[in-house]
């Protein structure tokens, strides 16, 4: 007598991506860019040498991926990180933040050991 098993179905595992755009910098990433012509493909965050500190943290909208680049989706919203900024970048949160004082993206990071006095830059 033969017995028939049927595998149960795999579920693929998702994984949590290494940053995460709030709701409301999502929004505003898209606000933004719909006054761009052309529209672009997508938005790149990076973090390059500079400040008082070390580093900042960098936006601007692309057209492309970078060859090396990995591409991460946030509600349609394609988001560029090259892999030397992924490292800087990984268990980052980037919000939108109105204040009477103030509007702007605000990235927490946990990698972060200091900042400078005026908090544009980083060290780690």
């Amino acid at each position: 007598m033969a017995t028939t098993t049927t595998a149960a179905p795999t579920q693929e595992t998702v994984k949590k991506p290494p940053l995460v755009l709030s709701p409301a910098a999502i929004a505003k990433v898209r606000e933004i860019m719909a006054t761009q012509d052309p529209l672009p493909a997508g938005l790149r965050i990076g973090v390059v040498g500079g400040g008082c500190s070390g580093f900042q943290y960098s936006m601007a909208f692309e057209n492309q991926a970078g060859m090396m680049d990995k591409v991460f989706n946030f509600d349609d919203l394609k988001v560029f990180v090259d892999a030397t900024s992924l490292m800087y970048l990984n268990g980052c949160t980037v919000d939108y933040v109105e204040t009477l004082e103030a509007a702007g993206f605000k990235f927490e990071n946990p990698q972060v050991k200091s900042t400078c006095g005026c908090g544009s830059s980083f060290n780690v």
